[in-house]
């Protein structure tokens, strides 16, 4: 309801603000000074033992120096009390001994229908959490499965499922006595075109309720069961509930953790906000579907005074941050920024969590970059400034984007820190450029390239390790089996005993193998697709993958062929010699005697005849060949060492 000029103001006149935070904290009388009205206590909204919350009565308005909740009177009952803004306007106005001016009939009649149309949503939420228990719902409870979702995560995010077939939902809604129009305004079905009943609005879909800061359910998030429909995720069309780019997934209970003292994390989606809430990072949150708005990074800066944006380390990723960037820029305040958390190459927050564990999420999370790196890399990398022109291009594309920022406080210490990366770089130029070489002992040398940023976010230079190498291999060679049908007869023997040790590469095996004695008409990718949709996406997606050349160059079998066995080749000579070698480490703690040391030197002498093909320098895959051999030397002269001291 509407209410009249002048209303509000005499109501925050009459209220006495900290009578109403009185009812909720206790007041540290020995830093208040109650004659001034400044009041001290503990804050109400998060957990802590310093009376860092402060209210001051007679400017009618509180902050806490800990979570930054600040507001008048009616914020505070609507942050503490959950109270909409006119149940916190008529409990003051009571307080006060105020009357309430008339109700707006058109504005009641619209409170009215949003409430309606929340009950019709809670009961679609009830309604898909159903199917996903029922026989229709088997596939969908695989899939979840596989994603490792338990059965307490499905339940704390409510999610259903909506079966197959067209009006499902419409005839259950329908047998709830429920009208035409709250089905159709909540946008839970379609009018059909054809003079027919209306459809289903989600179909074969795995349903994500989402829900606004009070708990109420305005819309849902549908995951596509089938990999060839045209939308792999789908929205609830905006209703008078649901405006998609002021609506937050997660949002209420992100909110509660935030002012806890959690940090807020942005991700991408449903499923990468359920994967960090699960590890523990309860303050997360995703848009819904598109690039992060104006009035999202609004509610973000609500929740929080530094929300983290957690982005893959691709190319897409990097330029949705630089994008935020732009958006972010004439925004920013003191106290009022963002930092971003760019992950490795080709891993979502799932995949780390699951490949590194919690702490290797913590530990990128605590070394979120601030937003001036992200600004300096846009401008910076892959460029080359050799010249006064292109120096001068760089310094202008940098001061037009420091412009923009409106706080002039900030915009100085931007301009501080863009000066200070700027001798950095041109101040290593001078000392090393790359385009002229170094001169050492005499003699000149060409000075290092320096990877780019790119290059360090990689899953290999991220992770570097046995694990991740045998991932990257295993990877590479059931891609060039996809992409080259044809080598999978030549070496099926081999595909079929060799260990995949990723769940994900092991299922994608099982469906290829599958898949290639299958006579149907189908191709070979749609095949497997359909048997393991999400692994194969992950696979594809992998940057090693889409620039390989057998995967490229589909026509080439012969290629194809030579480069499948060597990386076949690889893998088992690599287990082959950390089995050998870790069967004869065994042995040391026994007597050790020629024997060992010549099962030593035969596992380095296999490790370096794998590593011997003619296309070393196309497909190595970062192994280091000279640390191998020095450590497997090591372990020999250690071994003789033993035997010679007993």
């Amino acid at each position: 309801m509407s209410l009249p000029p002048g209303f509000l103001d005499e109501l925050r006149t009459r209220t006495s603000l900290s009578h109403v935070v009185g009812r909720k904290v206790v007041w540290d009388n020995r830093k208040s000074n109650q004659a001034k009205g400044d009041w001290w206590a503990p804050c109400p909204f998060h957990q802590e033992k310093s009376a860092s919350f402060h209210v001051d009565d007679r400017k009618g308005y509180y902050y806490c120096f800990g979570c930054h909740a600040k507001g008048d009177a009616i914020s505070f009952l609507k942050e503490a009390e959950n109270m909409s803004f006119m149940e916190a306007v008529e409990v003051l106005a009571r307080e006060a001994g105020m009357t309430m001016p008339a109700r707006d009939p058109q504005a009641a009649e619209r409170a009215d229908r949003r409430t309606e149309l929340a009950k019709v949503m809670e009961e679609a939420v009830r309604h898909y959490r159903l199917q996903l228990k029922t026989a229709a719902g088997s596939a969908a409870r695989d899939y979840l499965s596989r994603r490792k979702l338990s059965d307490a995560a499905q339940d704390r995010f409510e999610i259903g499922f909506a079966p197959e077939g067209w009006q499902g939902l419409w005839d259950h809604l329908k047998a709830k006595g429920i009208a035409d129009d709250l089905i159709l305004g909540a946008g839970l079905a379609k009018p059909s075109t054809k003079s027919k009943a209306p459809y289903d609005a989600f179909r074969n879909r795995i349903m994500f309720p989402i829900r606004d800061a009070r708990g109420r359910c305005i819309a849902f998030g549908g995951r596509a069961m089938d990999p060839s429909d045209s939308a792999k995720y789908l929205n609830s069309p905006e209703t008078e509930l649901f405006d998609k780019g002021r609506s937050l997934y997660n949002h209420g209970p992100a909110r509660e953790a935030a002012g806890k003292g959690q940090p807020l994390i942005v991700a991408e989606g449903y499923m990468d906000v359920i994967a960090l809430v699960g590890a523990g990072f309860e303050a997360a949150v995703a848009p819904l579907g598109t690039a992060i708005t104006e009035d999202q990074l609004r509610l973000l800066w609500r929740i929080h005074p530094e929300p983290l944006i957690m982005l893959d380390g691709d190319a897409a990723g990097i330029r949705a941050a630089t994008r935020l960037v732009d958006l972010a820029l004439p925004m920013l305040e003191a106290g009022q920024g963002l930092r971003f958390v760019i992950l490795p190459e080709g891993m979502d927050p799932d995949d780390l969590i699951k490949m590194r564990g919690r702490e290797a999420m913590a530990k990128l999370v605590a070394e979120a970059q601030p937003m001036v790196n992200l600004l300096w890399r846009r401008e910076t990398e892959g460029k080359i400034f050799d010249s006064p022109e292109r120096k001068a291009t760089l310094d202008k594309s940098l001061r037009e984007a420091i412009k923009r920022i409106a706080d002039p406080s900030i915009r100085a210490h931007y301009g501080e820190e863009i000066k200070r990366l700027r001798r950095e770089l041109f101040g290593a130029a001078r000392r090393a450029p790359a385009d002229r070489p170094a001169r050492r002992d005499g003699k000149w040398k060409s000075a290092p390239a320096q990877p780019l940023p790119a290059t360090r976010a990689s899953l290999l230079a991220a992770a570097p390790g046995a694990e991740v190498e045998d991932y990257l291999r295993e990877a590479m060679i059931l891609a060039i089996a996809l992409a080259h049908p044809a080598c999978i007869a030549r070496f099926e023997s081999q595909l079929e005993t060799i260990e995949m040790r990723d769940p994900g590469h092991e299922r994608l095996r099982h469906a290829l193998l599958v898949a290639s004695h299958d006579g149907g008409a189908e191709d070979l990718t749609t095949k497997v697709a359909a048997a393991a949709g999400p692994e194969l996406e992950k696979l594809m997606s992998l940057a090693h993958v889409q620039i390989a050349p057998p995967v490229r160059s589909g026509a080439d079998d012969a290629f194809a062929t030579m480069c499948l066995a060597e990386e076949l080749a690889k893998l088992e000579a690599r287990r082959g010699v950390v089995a050998e070698i870790a069967e004869a480490m065994e042995d040391l703690t026994g007597l050790v005697d020629e024997g060992l040391t010549w099962r030593l030197g035969q596992a380095a002498e296999a490790r370096n005849l794998a590593g011997r093909s003619k296309l070393d320098d196309d497909s190595d895959m970062g192994e280091d060949r000279g640390a191998l051999s020095a450590g497997l030397q090591r372990l020999i002269d250690a071994a003789v060492w033993e035997k010679k001291k007993n």
